[in-house]
């Protein structure tokens, strides 16, 4: 029942909209200075390896993810000092734009995440909450944006080219 008031209500598409634009303007405004103040993940990184979120055992708790950081992401810092203020302005853009909207909640809640098992508390758990209503929401959390013309064109396009896409019982 809540479900579908998310995804089918247009009252629930209004207050999707202003939870969009909060989430939006903070990656946004998130990326931005990081873009513009000369971000360095490496210092970020380091510490979330030196220091791993542990368990009242006092033993490593994501000792996967230590170990990812270890064996990808410092050794490519370069590559993250990019994705990182990208993807965060990005994913920022297109809340506030109400663009590919499911897209860049999934990737705000990716990035909300990896803050996350690095030990980073912050509003990352308000972040997570809020994105996925914005991604149960589906399309409706769109609707008062871009994504209530792009979607369709979107669908439009993946038809011409017969590539249509099955989810469950529908084509999307």
């Amino acid at each position: 029942m809540f479900n579908k008031f998310l995804r089918e209500n247009k009252i629930a598409a209004g207050i999707l909209t202003v939870i969009r634009l909060y989430l939006g303007y903070a990656w946004m405004t998130a990326g931005w200075g990081k873009i513009t103040g000369g971000f360095d993940a490496s210092g970020y990184l380091g510490n979330a390896v030196a220091n791993p979120v542990k368990g009242p055992d006092g033993n490593m708790v994501y000792g996967w993810y230590v170990s990812f950081l270890e064996g990808v992401a410092i050794p490519n810092v370069g590559l993250f000092n990019f994705l990182v203020p990208w993807g965060e302005f990005l994913v920022g853009l297109g809340l506030i734009l109400g663009c590919l909207t499911t897209a860049a909640a999934f990737f705000g809640l990716v990035m909300n995440f990896s803050f996350f098992l690095a030990g980073t508390v912050s509003h990352n758990p308000t972040d997570i909450f809020l994105g996925f209503i914005i991604l149960a929401a589906g399309i409706n959390a769109g609707y008062y944006g871009l994504d209530r013309w792009v979607i369709p064109f979107v669908r439009k396009i993946m038809k011409k080219e017969g590539k249509e896409i099955k989810i469950g019982s529908k084509s999307v």
